[in-house]
């Protein structure tokens, strides 16, 4: 029978994949389309009588009329939306917003989820995924068995009666279709509770005797799941477990640092790593060739897309790109316009493209995450990559860190400060921190010109802490679970002396 039902839903996921392959072949009039879609159903709300939307023809008329928006120049509306005014940024009333944190200092930011942005772009999203999945891997069985969703959670109302507050996983969960529930585990009411310790707990006990196939979720929270997993079962393999579990379904940090924790995992048989980009604003690219590390990105799922350049960040009157003239390589901030109600908005993410036919990306970071203290401009997929590499030399395996600047004084040389949390730490911390220091140098060359000789900058200073600090540290702010995490960079020192504090090291 379960042999039955999953050829069943392999032949749904060809159909989607007939409709992937459309809109590949016709990336620019997908593009177009959706967004004139969107421009003529929310013509009439007071955002598109404001920016005369009824005048709007095409992609450069909407970008000549309609300034590229923050969250700041957005929440006076999405507020009043959240208190059950309609038609103001989205044509009706919006019952759901996606609460979200950013990292873990910043203003949680509440975003419209509708009906439209909800099956179109999220609930597409996540078949899509799968419908990669099974061309990738024709074999593969995930639907003869039960899938493991680590999801977010609901909060209470906050002031706003109106409407549900809420992460964006959390409202997938509850929204699914009793036959949907059929081939996922937890129940909802398990997998949404606020409680990560709790629930983490309670999964680890409940789905011993589940029949497992794929796992998705953050690496950072699917870590100590699994290390709860072996704890309470007493095995030592999570195949004992769960002796069908094929395929791993990630996203929301760089994957790569994390690649060889999760390999110790999944390394007694086959099994398939598929990575997708999706935020609470929406689901945006999916990995479709599970030998390319490149996310193809989703073209006709509700979002019209535009490119920040790096020139353009922080500028006054900002000038995002249209698909057509991207460029390989180059740092984007990304730009959105959704079903959803967000226009020409910049979520903070920065992508690069690698690959132009069709059109494929890799998150590089956020605008916000950087250190840039001495001209040296290092971004977190610099970091990623130096950490990946050190840790690959040393065989060493990293569960989290973050780095922020030591800024000069009197006396001293300024040079980066990181704090690394080890899953299996290197036999000399002092040669991981040389080594380190090097891979840097050979991913960011002004990092490079500011080392060269020590002259601008000494060598980086590294601080090891104990197994399950960051996490502590983040229960400590009433910022476990979901989509929490510890800033891995920042410009300023405050989260790193904060962590240096908490753990009893001092700078």
């Amino acid at each position: 029978m379960r042999t039955i039902v999953n050829k069943i839903f392999s032949k749904y996921l060809e159909y989607r994949m007939e409709a992937n392959r459309r809109f590949m072949a016709t990336s620019h009039e997908t593009q177009e389309r959706v967004l004139m879609e969107l421009v003529q159903a929310h013509a009439d709300t007071e955002w598109g009588t404001k920016h005369r939307f009824h005048s709007i023809r095409k992609p450069a008329d909407f970008a000549r009329k309609v300034p590229v928006q923050s969250y700041l120049t957005l929440q006076p509306y999405i507020e009043r939306m959240m208190r059950g005014e309609t038609d103001v940024l989205y044509t009706g009333f919006v019952e759901w917003f996606a609460k979200s944190s950013g990292t873990t200092g910043a203003v949680s930011k509440y975003l419209p989820v509708t009906q439209e942005s909800l099956m179109q772009n999220h609930v597409k999203g996540a078949w899509d995924t799968l419908a990669f999945l099974y061309d990738n891997h024709p074999e593969s069985n995930v639907f003869a068995h039960k899938s493991l969703v680590m999801g977010g959670t609901f909060y209470p109302d906050e002031g706003y009666p109106a409407v549900t507050i809420c992460d964006i996983s959390a409202l997938l969960l509850r929204q699914m279709p009793l036959v949907g529930r059929l081939f996922y585990v937890p129940h909802p009411e398990i997998a949404t509770l606020r409680n990560w310790e709790e629930k983490i707990r309670m999964m680890a006990e409940m789905l011993l005797e589940e029949d497992i196939s794929m796992i998705g979720g953050v690496p950072t929270w699917t870590n100590i799941f699994l290390q709860n997993v072996l704890q309470v079962s007493g095995k030592n393999s999570i195949f004992d477990i769960w002796p069908n579990l094929e395929t791993y379904i990630h996203g929301g940090v760089n994957f790569e640092p994390h690649r060889r924790q999760f390999d110790h995992y999944f390394s007694a048989k086959k099994f398939f790593y598929e990575e997708i980009y999706n935020a609470s604003e929406g689901y945006f690219a999916i990995q479709n060739d599970l030998s390319d590390n490149g996310l193809l990105l989703m073209l006709d799922s509700g979002t019209y897309y535009e490119f920040l350049p790096k020139s353009e960040w922080g500028a006054e009157n900002q000038r995002a790109i249209p698909l057509r003239e991207v460029e390989l390589g180059e740092d984007y901030a990304l730009v959105i316009t959704t079903s959803s109600g967000l226009w020409r908005y910049v979520i903070g993410d920065t992508v690069q493209f690698t690959s132009l036919d069709p059109f494929k990306i890799r998150v590089s970071g956020r605008t916000s995450l950087y250190v840039n203290a001495f001209g040296e401009d290092v971004i977190i997929s610099n970091t990623d990559r130096a950490i990946t590499q050190t840790c690959h030399e040393m065989d060493a395996i990293m569960s989290d860190y973050t780095m922020a600047p030591v800024y000069f004084n009197l006396d001293k040389k300024g040079g980066h400060e990181w704090i690394v949390e080890f899953e299996k730490p290197p036999v000399c911390i002092e040669t991981f921190a040389e080594k380190l220091d090097v891979n840097l140098q050979k991913v960011n060359s002004n990092y490079e010109q500011k080392r060269f000789n020590s002259v601008a900058l000494q060598r980086l200073r590294l601080h090891t802490v104990p197994k399950g600090t960051f996490s502590d540290w983040l229960k400590s702010k009433g910022k476990y679970g979901g989509q929490h995490k510890v800033p891995r960079l920042s410009n300023n020192r405050a989260h790193l002396e904060d962590i240096l504090e908490f753990s009893g090291i001092f700078a």
